[in-house]
Parts: structure tokens; sequence; C-alpha cells
């Protein structure tokens, strides 16, 4: 049997996939949960031998639980599902050692495919990922990225503003929020980029283009 857990903030999603999984004779489902916010420690706790992991959740992000899954449990692969397919996640979640990466959109037998092949020690991409991926090489667009930065949209955009030189004032008056709230947007930008100052935040934001 192979053993998986997974992390689906979709509850009629997480339903539908364990009831499939129920109807197997090769694959057990150990555990599931709706967000990824202490995903090495389940991991470490449940042995999973394949993960399947959400990209966008409430809290952390799956690329995020994907680095830390890696880093916990070498043994364990984890192939991305979600509805994302934009070229940055699907590179940044190639680098951080995802095992595939499969669209929500897949059949369950697809999803069903791709777990067997992962676990065999293969890589899997959903068809269409996979001729958007040669493409993207062939026309040396693909770069490596050292991670992936999950910033929330609000985020972004105050260190959008950050970067046009505002202040912490000009940012709230902006956006129309409570100094102290950007204040707290500030505080997480800088621990998600792992900087200590503005002008590093700002060189973090060019440097990697993340706005």
């Amino acid at each position: 049997m192979i053993r998986i857990i997974l992390f689906d903030d979709n509850k009629n999603f997480r339903k539908s996939l364990i009831d499939f999984f129920n109807t197997s004779d090769d694959i057990y489902v150990a555990a599931s949960f709706d967000h990824a916010n202490n995903a090495a420690k389940h991991v470490l706790e449940y042995k999973p031998d394949v993960v399947l992991m959400d990209i966008q959740m409430p809290g952390k992000s799956g690329l995020e639980a994907l680095q830390e899954i890696s880093a916990a449990s070498s043994q364990t692969r984890v192939l991305m599902l979600t509805s994302f397919d934009d070229d940055d996640k699907i590179f940044a979640a190639l680098c951080a050692s995802a095992y595939g990466y499969v669209l929500k959109s897949s059949s369950a037998d697809d999803i069903h495919q791709a777990i067997r092949e992962v676990h065999q020690g293969g890589r899997y991409l959903t068809p269409s990922l996979a001729t958007k991926v040669y493409k993207l090489m062939q026309s040396h667009i693909v770069q490596v990225q050292p991670g992936y930065v999950s910033l929330t949209d609000r985020q972004k955009d105050v260190l959008r503003a950050m970067v046009e030189g505002m202040s912490r004032k000009m940012i709230a008056d902006k956006l129309l929020i409570h100094i102290d709230t950007v204040g707290d947007h500030i505080k997480e930008i800088y621990k998600k980029l792992h900087v200590n100052s503005a002008p590093e935040a700002v060189r973090e934001a060019i440097q990697k283009k993340i706005i």
C-alpha cells in the first residue's frame, strides 16, 4: 500500500479524493489537513510515502511547506496538486524538489497514476504542463529560483510602495489602512524575505522580481 497524506483547504475536493482512494487497493490515506502550517510535523508523525500538497492555503503556502518537508524527510516524495498553472509556481515547486505537479482539473485516475509514478521514484507532470516546461526551456526562459517567496496581495502592495520610496504614513494613506497595520505587514515582509531593513527588502524585491 502507498501511504499518503493530503493538504488542501477545499473540503469538498479533499472528500472526493479520499472517497476515491478508499476504493483503491494500493493507496491508503493516512491523514488529511486543511492547512499546511504543521506540514513537516505531520509528515514525521504519519510517515507517508507520498504527500499531496495544494499551493494556496490559509497560513503557510504549499511551496513553503514543500521546502520544510524536504528538509525534514528526504524519503518523503511531495506531489503538488493545485489549480495553479503559473510558470513561477511550477518552477519554484520543481526547484524545491517536488516530485510532480498535477492540476486539480486532472481526472482521479490521472492523479492516482501520478501518485504511483512518484512512489516508484519517477517524476510526473500533467501533460499540458510538461509541454509548457519543455517549450520554456527551449526558449531559455527557465531560471533556477533559490526559493519561492509567498507574499499576500496586501504585502505585495506594501512592498511595491516601499520600492517607490514611500514612508509608512504614505503607504497607510495610499492603501487606506492604519499605520500600525503597515508596520505589521512590513514585519512579515522582512521575515519572508529574510531581511532586516527597508533597503534590503527593496533590493530583494527588485533582484527576485517579486513585484
